[in-house]
């Protein structure tokens, strides 16, 4: 199983942005030094007390020109924000920066609010996402090739550079809805998940939907599955337990207003969806939080967690959040990557 983190560069109360940088990129180094799997970085605008992170793509190139051996992807790269022409320019570009260790992870985001500043009508981010990637995936065939969709137009281009690995990077889609899992199957694709809208059994059952239209239609193997989880390492049961409880607090609390705010903007069905989450977020206790949303404990603990979800699961990656809440101290976070990468690790290798 692979072990990567998620970072958003995240800003905090008397963090300067420049300090922002400085902190991910430590976190970067150490990742490399400690033999971390990947890093994948998110996607966020508009959002400055939150996260400097708005041009992953950006960062991605920078993570690669520092590191020799790890793997840096999107999660995710929001297609419908961008001309799937530049993305297509700018992900092979990092491919070769990277020699060939660079992750596509795509989406189209669960939240509005970048689309209403960008202009875009979040109603239209389903059909537009398709139309971007079936662009992008023509493009990176190096070949001169028009496109004629609802939302783009191409005529007679030919993208340089095609991608360094053949025939594009590893492609990663992040599902959230119900309907989303067995579409991701048929197309044949990996899939990030996560549990801040949903609990375990839910994410079962929608995963064993993408394994069903996974095997439906002829695809090889079984799917693949990464998890995008907090995790917290502590020295003591106790310290893993409630050092990073006002942090998680925040985080989901954070969450749910964001749910509520964005209910009534994308159409009856997803609206009842971002309603129903925001209500389960509001009342969730902290106990349930620990049982269900995140993997905290001492090393032996957090062997014990990821081998239950990836049993209940069928994980291949576990992706983990180090600071979701923006209130653990980096010194604390670069703990838990210390405890993550020599203790926790080796036993799922």
């Amino acid at each position: 199983m692979d072990f990567g983190i998620f970072m958003e560069f995240g800003s905090r109360e008397g963090l300067d942005q420049s300090n922002a940088f400085r902190e991910g990129f430590k976190m970067v180094d150490a990742a490399e030094e400690r033999g971390l799997d990947g890093v994948w970085l998110a996607e966020l605008h508009f959002n400055p007390a939150r996260s400097v992170l708005s041009a992953p793509i950006v960062v991605a190139s920078s993570i690669a020109s520092r590191t020799k051996r790890l793997r840096v992807g999107m999660a995710v790269q929001v297609l419908p924000l961008n001309n799937p022409l530049r993305i297509a320019e700018e992900a092979a570009t990092v491919d070769h920066i990277s020699e060939g260790r660079f992750d596509f992870g795509i989406g189209r985001s669960g939240f509005a609010r970048s689309y209403d500043i960008y202009g875009i009508p979040y109603s239209e981010s389903r059909p537009r996402f398709r139309e971007a990637l079936d662009i992008i995936l023509e493009a990176w065939k190096g070949e001169p090739f028009s496109y004629h969709g609802t939302y783009y137009n191409v005529e007679n281009a030919t993208v340089s550079p095609k991608p360094y690995q053949m025939p594009h990077p590893p492609i990663r889609i992040a599902a959230t809805t119900s309907e989303t899992f067995p579409r991701i199957g048929r197309m044949g694709y990996p899939v990030f998940v996560g549990l801040r809208g949903m609990d375990v059994p839910e994410l079962r059952s929608n995963l064993k939907e993408y394994r069903k239209a996974w095997n439906e239609s002829g695809h090889p193997g079984n799917g693949d599955v990464a998890l995008r989880i907090p995790v917290y390492a502590g020295e003591t049961e106790n310290g893993a337990l409630e050092e990073p409880r006002e942090s998680i607090t925040a985080y989901f609390s954070r969450m749910g207003s964001l749910y509520l705010e964005s209910a009534g903007q994308a159409g009856a069905e997803a609206a009842e969806l971002r309603q129903g989450r925001a209500e389960r977020l509001a009342t969730l206790t902290y106990q349930q939080v620990l049982e269900s949303k995140v993997a905290f404990g001492t090393a032996e603990g957090l062997v014990d967690r990821f081998a239950q979800l990836k049993e209940e699961l069928g994980l291949n990656a576990v992706v983990a959040e180090l600071n979701p809440g923006g209130l653990i101290p980096q010194d604390q976070s670069l703990r838990t990557l210390r405890i993550l990468t020599q203790h926790v690790m080796p036993a799922f290798k």
